[in-house]
């Protein structure tokens, strides 16, 4: 009897280690992968690529790439759609210009669930920029669900801050 309960509680430990040991982000495509915000391109708008200083204009839409969300919601706000807009009409005119879309959630609900509402963000925000003329081979999703906190705090207002998609403008 003794020995059946050491196997059933080491297969049960073994068991949760795999599961910890599961990686962070999940591809939502073929093409998505983790990014690197340290390679941000810094082409020039001449030939075609994109312009850093378009982007970092305070005064511009486009410096603005970060879209928040309700709680446990995927929908676009109707505020952020003008932002969007503005972020696809730049994209549209820039085809070698490409951007990940990064889905994050709040510390509420399971790793897996929010995992997937990432997912589910990041798409709204792809297909959004998509029927908007951009081309997908210039979209990429990502998900972090909740391990990329922008606020590290347990209240409302950091939960806020962390239901997010963020827009990462990358080279070719």
């Amino acid at each position: 009897m003794n020995k059946r309960i050491i196997r059933l509680m080491a297969i049960g430990f073994s068991s949760l280690t795999l599961v910890a040991c599961g990686g962070v982000a999940t591809k939502t495509d073929d093409t998505a992968d983790v990014y690197d915000r340290g390679d941000a391109y810094t082409g020039s708008a001449s030939d075609g690529q994109m312009s850093m200083g378009a982007l970092d204009d305070p005064s511009s839409l486009l410096s603005r790439r970060v879209i928040y969300f309700d709680f446990d919601r995927s929908e676009i706000k109707p505020e952020y759609r003008e932002i969007l807009e503005a972020h696809a009409g730049y994209l549209a005119n820039n085809a070698g210009v490409k951007v990940t879309l990064g889905g994050h959630c709040d510390e509420r609900g399971t790793r897996e669930y929010n995992l997937a509402l990432g997912e589910r963000r990041a798409k709204a925000v792809s297909r959004l920029i998509g029927t908007l003329g951009v081309s997908g081979d210039q979209l990429r999703t990502v998900s972090y669900g909740e391990e990329q906190p922008a606020e590290m705090g347990h209240n409302e207002f950091s939960w806020q801050k962390n239901r997010r998609v963020e827009l990462i403008y990358r080279g070719q």
